[in-house]
């Protein structure tokens, strides 16, 4: 296999990321739980506290200004300005260490799939309701891994997401919303209702497993096929880094457990009605990842007692794998 590990300054700026980006996040989702804003407004010759919902200036009144109400109104002003300072100084740290990470050649994001994660992070969606499954997710896995996964390609011009959410509920963020937070130009492909695309033609495709497919409601879209396979990813423990973006920023992604990934991949490069285009990419990401998770990654064992767990359709290439597996140090 071709596994380079990282250098010690390489693995430095790796957590350094991801101490600034959770820093940032805190602060940012701070910022956004307060209202949008409040404001003095008079009425009838009466002065008002009004607070203001969302950016297009829609009002709900808080009832007439008093003391109490002065002092409400102080303490927001206050705590607004200073989660602002604090988020902006954040800023300047995540970016500085951001610029490290790109310059050390780290592993890099799509800036398109980087501005989803951002929006699926702030509004609370990515983890408990969704995560990266498709080749993006091998950067998380590299850094998992402390190294570079040489034979695993990992570019991509799409996204894949899979829905996690168990129930269904009407008061948390919906993926509609994390995709218009992130580009406003994103549409549903009326001929792949499972697929979003933005003005760029960068696509994002929705996946679930049939288990997890009633944990959308009912008006969210793109609305995903329940396809078997997805339940497979949902076992194990998963992976959670901060990566590096291409257009300079940070974002956070969480990945199914890597030996599941794999062993999926596998599975998936000899079903017969796999397009034969993609079939070489999954068989080479498969190895190479189990390959990975054998020589670095031994948190998450390759031995017998998580293959008794394996089903019947991924023992065989879990066997095929194992008998060509590299050697350890």
């Amino acid at each position: 296999m071709n596994f380079q590990p990282f250098t010690d300054e390489q693995a430095r700026v790796i957590v350094n990321l991801e101490q600034a980006y959770q820093v940032w996040m805190e602060a940012l989702r701070t910022l956004n739980d307060l209202p949008y804003n409040m404001r003095i407004k008079e009425v009838s010759g009466r002065e008002y506290l009004y607070e203001v919902t969302d950016r297009r200036g829609s009002m709900k009144s808080k009832g007439p200004v008093d003391p109490e109400k002065l002092v409400e109104f102080d303490q927001y002003k206050t705590e607004k300005a200073q989660l602002k300072d604090r988020l902006a100084r954040s800023k300047d740290t995540l970016k500085e260490q951001a610029s490290l990470y790109r310059a050390l050649r780290l592993p890099l994001l799509p800036a398109e799939a980087g501005k989803i994660l951002r929006e699926a992070d702030r509004l609370r969606f990515l983890g408990e309701q969704a995560m990266v499954v498709g080749t993006n997710a091998l950067i998380a896995y590299a850094l998992e891994a402390n190294g570079f996964i040489r034979d695993a390609p990992d570019e991509t011009l799409d996204f894949d997401m899979a829905l996690t959410g168990l129930d269904a509920n009407e008061e948390r963020p919906t993926l509609w919303k994390v995709l218009k937070e992130a580009d406003m130009t994103y549409s549903v492909n009326t001929e792949r209702p499972f697929q979003a695309r933005n003005a760029k033609a960068y696509e994002v495709e929705i996946l679930s497993a049939p288990s997890r497919i009633g944990g959308q409601i009912a008006q969210d879209r793109p609305r995903p096929i329940p396809l078997p396979e997805q339940e497979w990813l949902l076992n194990g423990r998963r992976v959670d880094r901060v990566v590096g973006v291409r257009d300079g920023e940070a974002a956070r992604m969480v990945a199914p457990d890597p030996r599941w990934f794999a062993l999926q991949k596998l599975w998936m490069a000899a079903k017969p009605e796999r397009a034969p285009q993609k079939q070489p990419k999954d068989r080479k990401q498969g190895i190479a990842l189990l390959d990975a998770v054998w020589v670095a990654m031994r948190h998450y064992p390759l031995d017998e007692a998580f293959y008794e767990e394996l089903p019947d359709a991924l023992k065989p290439h879990f066997e095929l794998w194992e008998a060509n597996k590299p050697q350890r140090g």
